[in-house]
């Protein structure tokens, strides 16, 4: 899988850290930055990310920020985007089982890099199971972001 990979600052260090693994694990990794420990602005990172998914340069997505709550908002702000937060193994294999989760968000300064590493591996390694309950309910979510995107709430 191509993977397109993105953290701010506080995220950097995890990041650098996760890069390696997923190599060594066969996949293709997209680096979108940033590049040091200088502040910037997850919302760039989010935005790169989710794009490289969006427009089929990359596979899946992970992206770390310090909480990663505000790299999970900007991500899900993109149209196609299904970013979760997930701090444990259940939520990022069901997240792409039942969700169809494209980008995994990681809270650098709330898990080690160990436990990072397990969770971008189950991500990775789960698949969307496509039974017709799912399906149906990404097509509600679908049609949420479709009319709130034209400006119409109801």
């Amino acid at each position: 899988m191509q993977i397109a990979i993105g953290a701010d600052h506080a995220g950097f260090e995890l990041k650098e850290k996760l890069i390696p693994l997923i190599q060594k694990w066969g996949h293709r990794v997209t680096d979108l930055g940033t590049q040091g420990v200088e502040p910037v602005d997850y919302p760039d990172y989010a935005e790169a990310v989710g794009l490289a998914v969006k427009m089929g340069q990359a596979d899946r997505g992970i992206l770390i920020c310090g909480s990663g709550v505000g790299a999970a908002v900007a991500a899900n702000k993109i149209p196609g985007i299904r970013a979760g937060l997930c701090h444990d193994t259940y939520s990022a294999r069901q997240g792409v089982e039942h969700d169809d989760l494209n980008v995994l968000v990681l809270g650098a300064r709330v898990i080690g890099s160990a436990w990072a590493a397990e969770l971008v591996r189950t991500f990775l390694g789960s698949q969307f199971n496509g039974e017709e309950r799912h399906r149906r309910r990404l097509l509600k979510v679908k049609s949420l972001e479709d009319r709130f995107s034209r400006g119409c709430a109801a």
